[in-house]
């Protein structure tokens, strides 16, 4: 075989370039983005790292967590508050607060 190209080579490299241009995109729209980081690539230093808890953490995750919560409430009470001894409600106060003292502190500036 030679060392030359084929004829079908030009239209093949164009279309790996554009295979490529997507899937770059499609990483891009998958990160999840943070105020800090608007790029949406990740940190990897902040916490929490995992994208399961960065989700749960924001705004729409915990406003999800909170509706599961109280769903579970209104239809099984007894296995909702069985779940909720094994919630450490120190930490759980602790993150409400910090939130509620950030959003105090958002709004005076």
């Amino acid at each position: 075989m030679s060392a030359m190209s084929a004829p079908d080579d030009g239209p093949r490299e164009e279309l790996l370039a554009r295979l490529a241009e997507s899937r770059q995109e499609l990483r891009q729209l998958l990160e999840p983005r943070s105020p800090d980081n608007p790029g949406g690539a990740s940190a990897g230093s902040g916490f929490p790292r995992s994208r399961t808890m960065r989700m749960l953490m924001s705004n729409r995750g915990l406003g999800t967590l909170g509706a599961a919560a109280a769903g579970l409430l209104v239809a099984r009470p007894m296995l909702a508050l069985r779940l909720l001894r094994l919630v450490p409600i120190s930490a759980v106060a602790r993150a409400i607060m910090v939130r509620a003292l950030g959003a105090m502190r958002a709004r005076r500036d």
